[in-house]
């Protein structure tokens, strides 16, 4: 049975990225502001999966991910409500974020996450920081220069 846990999910490109954080650490802003990415074409697609609450679970050794049944299809926007948007029923998880991590840097260096047991690579977000350039730069295809290349080679490749 799927575990429920209090994050958002967006599918980009073939591979989801798994928001996590405290409540009003902006998961429902990042997920929006990657699908907004996609719509203006800075990254080649992107769709919601779920927002607020997702189930994931294992299988073959990949995490999956689905929206809450209540809530799929819609995504909070702090200030306007519940916004209606486009979803998929389910995603491949190829990257976690988690904001307001204790551990975040200003120059973040690429870590681990172990969901229901499957070892996925982790953006800790610094409590204040802006999330959205670090998530873009680790789906960019060759990753940027630093401490946190290789990951578009890694399978999250977005074209």
């Amino acid at each position: 049975m799927p575990a429920t846990i209090h994050a958002s999910a967006v599918l980009v490109g073939a591979r989801a990225v798994l928001i996590r954080g405290p409540s009003g650490a902006g998961k429902s802003r990042l997920a929006l502001e990657l699908i907004e990415a996609g719509r203006r074409g800075g990254i080649a697609f992107a769709r919601l999966v779920g927002d607020d609450r997702v189930h994931v679970e294992a299988a073959a050794g990949r995490l999956l991910v689905h929206p809450a049944p209540a809530l799929a299809g819609l995504i909070e926007l702090r200030g306007l409500g519940i916004l209606r948007q486009d979803h998929e029923d389910c995603a491949v998880v190829g990257l976690v974020v988690d904001l307001d991590a204790e551990d975040g840097q200003r120059l973040p260096e690429l870590r681990e996450a172990i969901v229901e047991g499957i070892k996925l690579p982790r953006v800790p977000v610094a409590p204040g920081a802006a999330a959205l350039p670090a998530v873009l730069a680790m789906l960019a295809p060759a990753g940027p220069a630093g401490s946190l290349s290789g990951i578009g080679k890694a399978g999250l490749a977005i074209d």
